[in-house]
């Protein structure tokens, strides 16, 4: 289990199932689909559709909905096993978990009954949320006073919303949405965005360009086109003009689940690495038994439990916030996960030789894969400045 931090029975026969999951269902399609021609294509369907049988879509859900009411700590380590088998399953699965459990705190009991029932009931279902924009990405982490270019204008019983999105996971695949809009042009994002609920097949929003990546291909990235896309009053969520203020709330374990998704890349990195030195044989010996390579295996493994145990502490103190928490553990774990992690992908690389460069080993999949993390969920220099914001009280989010 990669060293991780179980605690409980359960904990250990939920990660157990997962990694039966990853090696039976996971691991032997991964590569062809990575490789296939075009981004849809790439998609990992059959899988989500497989995790529903196990109940992998649904466990952060309350039982009221089918699920486990899993907590972030074990959702991050789910998070983590998935990703050793393919990092776009991961997230797949990562990004519709945090949502779900995000939909049943912050919809209201009749928007809960009307998303969360079907959704929980249709085996392909997968959740998206709506917030970055080509002009706006690194802007709302910290977020910058500047308005969305996706604005509403308030009309009879509702909202006409215009504008697009882009890179949004899971976008053209997602049942439901959780859609950020500037409701208010006069005041920068912080003071004038409003949370939207979007179903699917609402008429004006449409499905642009889905995004032909580097790696993590079994996820889709989208554009979310809005022309004259009509929204009612009753899809607020929370209220209008604190669309921010609903993330701060309920997103505190967002950017560790992708710590989590990183750190899989890392472990499945790590693996090779250290079985390619026990195999390969130079200067009369196997890798590992030179103290060189031996050596860097021990520095990938510290790393690894390093950015792990961080972590699993942002993970168990954002859902026990009166023990500790503070808003760097929003910003960093992520951000120490992906560097650790591009380091041991070069190594990786570095120890198998010319062997690391043909794709048949397999370690330039992975080295696609762990590049993505040093900017997804988040720049890593905007996160360490949003992190210093927080401490040292010139954030903006605590000031509102």
């Amino acid at each position: 289990m990669h060293e991780m931090f179980i605690q409980t029975e359960e904990q250990k026969a939920i990660l157990e199932t997962v990694k039966k999951f990853v090696d039976d269902v996971v691991k032997p399609v991964s590569v062809d689909l990575d490789g296939m021609g075009t981004p849809e294509e790439r998609y990992c369907g059959d899988i989500v559709k497989e995790a529903d049988k196990l109940g992998l879509r649904t466990m952060t859900l309350s039982e009221k909905y089918g699920g486990l009411s899993l907590d972030s700590l074990t959702t991050a380590m789910v998070v983590e096993e998935l990703a050793v088998g393919d990092v776009g399953v991961s997230v797949v699965m990562a990004q519709t978990m945090k949502l779900a459990t995000i939909m049943e705190k912050a919809l209201n009991e009749e928007q809960a009954e009307r998303t969360l029932i079907p959704y929980s009931k249709d085996p392909e279902a997968v959740l998206a949320i709506g917030i970055t924009e080509p002009d706006n990405a690194s802007n709302y982490f910290l977020p910058y006073p500047t308005p969305f270019r996706t604005s509403a204008e308030k009309v009879d019983g509702g909202y006409v919303i215009n504008g697009m999105k882009h890179f949004i996971s899971n976008g053209n695949r997602a049942s439901y949405y959780l859609l950020f809009v500037q409701t208010d042009k006069g005041k920068p994002m912080l003071e004038g965005t409003t949370c939207f609920l979007l179903e699917r097949g609402r008429e004006g929003f449409t499905i642009g360009r889905v995004h032909d990546k580097l790696g993590e291909n079994l996820a889709n990235n989208a554009e979310l086109i809005f022309q004259d896309c009509f929204i009612p009053d009753e899809n607020i969520v929370g209220e209008v003009g604190k669309g921010f203020q609903l993330l701060q709330k309920f997103f505190p374990s967002s950017n560790s689940f992708a710590a989590s998704s990183c750190l899989g890349v890392g472990v499945a990195l790590y693996e090779k690495a250290e079985q390619w030195a026990k195999i390969r044989v130079q200067g009369g010996k196997p890798l590992i038994e030179h103290d060189g390579i031996r050596a860097q295996l021990g520095e990938m493994r510290m790393l690894l439990d390093a950015a792990r145990s961080y972590t699993h502490r942002a993970c168990y103190l954002a859902d026990n916030q009166e023990q500790g928490w503070d808003w760097t553990l929003g910003a960093l774990p992520k951000a120490m996960a992906s560097q650790a992690v591009w380091k041991i992908a070069t190594w990786t690389m570095e120890i198998h030789g010319g062997h690391g460069y043909m794709k048949e080993f397999g370690v330039s999949k992975l080295l696609r894969d762990a590049a993505g993390w040093l900017h997804s969920d988040g720049v890593n220099r905007t996160l360490f400045l949003k992190a210093s914001n927080y401490m040292y009280g010139l954030d903006h989010y605590d000031k509102k």
